[in-house]
């Protein structure tokens, strides 16, 4: 049996990884081991562990997120990170370990990995998110994963274009779709209980990120959004943000907005079923999150995203880009909610996949040689046929 060690640290990769967790759990061949940190452990972010523990046995909790949300806090946190993960690793070894994505408590997690020469497998590389350090955290997890899961063609080419070589580049799909057509939806009704407002008419799902490579504008650019809404004036339900810096402030404008704003409402934490189940409900999603850009194709529901956070990434025709001026977003917020532009996303595709990642992640898991050709990369120059493929032809 292979040991399959997952890490996750956020209800943000939590839900995208659960069908992947799901199917390693239900393989006779593999045996899960499930590190959960960061955002997961805090109160502040809603303890969240409680939902992944109510899903699958945890084997080691990781302490790492230091309650603040300056530079030097979150650099400190990926110190205790990189601590924590090396005691977690020398009591449970897995023979691979699986990350998901571009968060610094991932970068913590594989960084303690390289000294224990544990093969890392990596979901979610190629991407670009141009407004955050998301995107140097990214493709530095790249360099240093052995096995790399991406969500379409174009990503796999920029992850070979790094250097990797091409065996080691599986076109998986995003797994978050997986979700989308598994996990059936709540009723407007439950929905409205567990949110605590009338859900109609329809309204915006808002969630909004600090944009990390833009330090000292964060109050601005919330101020910015939050009279864009107020402006709009439809009702509002907000997720809260990441532990990103300058995240906090995020927070507070928000919970003070919902305060002078009896139709609107911050939920620190929906849950994957509650969240797709208000992606399927809500009128359109307004912030920054990659959900906008991955999940919320599949909906075919329109997106407004604002700001540089997610610049760069290959999006469907939902999405929307806008500056983060008040007047921009209105407009683009009206543009979405009209009805012409909803009806034009009648039998949209999404680029991220077709709901079947998870299968294709555990096939390659379960089955790749663990030795030494896994454990030691060569550099693939592009155009090149490196040694290994050389010998593979002359068989």
């Amino acid at each position: 049996m292979r040991t399959i060690g997952v890490v996750t640290g956020a209800r943000s990769d939590y839900g995208l990884l659960v069908p992947v967790l799901r199917a390693i759990s239900a393989d006779s061949m593999l045996r899960l081991q499930l590190f959960v940190t960061g955002m997961h452990l805090s109160p502040d972010f809603g303890l969240t562990v409680r939902e992944v523990e109510r899903d699958f046995e945890i084997t080691e909790r990781v302490e790492m997120l230091v309650a603040s949300d300056t530079p030097e806090a979150i650099s400190k946190s990926v110190g205790l990170g990189v601590i924590g993960f090396a005691q977690t690793y020398t009591r449970h070894r897995p023979d691979i370990l699986l990350v998901l994505g571009d968060r610094f408590e991932t970068l913590a997690a594989v960084a303690a990995a390289l000294p224990f020469t544990i093969p890392v497998a990596h979901i979610s590389g190629g991407e670009a998110t141009e407004g955050a350090i998301d995107d140097a955290i990214r493709h530095s997890i790249t360099k240093m994963s052995h096995l790399h899961f991406v969500a379409m063609e174009e990503y796999r080419r920029r992850v070979i274009q790094m250097g990797e070589e091409p065996w080691r580049v599986t076109v998986s799909g995003e797994p978050g779709l997986d979700h989308v057509t598994a996990v059936p939806q709540l009723s407007l009704a439950k929905l409205e209980a567990q949110i605590g407002m009338t859900l109609e008419p329809a309204p915006l799902l808002v969630t909004f990120h600090p944009a990390t490579l833009e330090l000292g504008q964060t109050e601005m650019q919330t101020t910015e959004l939050l009279a864009a809404l107020d402006t709009v004036g439809i009702s509002v339900v907000f997720t809260a943000p990441n532990a990103d810096t300058e995240g906090r402030i995020i927070a507070a404008r928000i919970q003070d907005f919902v305060a002078h704003h009896p139709n609107s409402r911050y939920v620190a934490n929906l849950g994957t079923t509650a969240y797709l189940s208000m992606m399927h409900h809500c009128a359109a999603m307004v912030g920054n999150s990659s959900s906008g850009i991955v999940e919320a194709a599949s909906f075919q529901l329109p997106v407004v995203d604002v700001g540089s956070r997610q610049r760069g990434r290959i999006h469907a025709a939902n999405v929307i880009h806008s500056e983060l001026k008040a007047e921009a977003v209105v407009r683009a917020i009206r543009l979405a909610l009209s009805p012409d532009f909803r009806q034009a996303l009648e039998g949209l595709r999404n680029p991220y996949g077709d709901g079947k990642a998870a299968h294709r992640i555990v096939q390659v898991l379960k089955t790749v040689p663990l030795d030494r050709h896994l454990l030691v990369k060569t550099f693939h120059t592009v155009g090149q046929v490196s040694s290994y493929e050389e010998v593979d032809v002359a068989r």
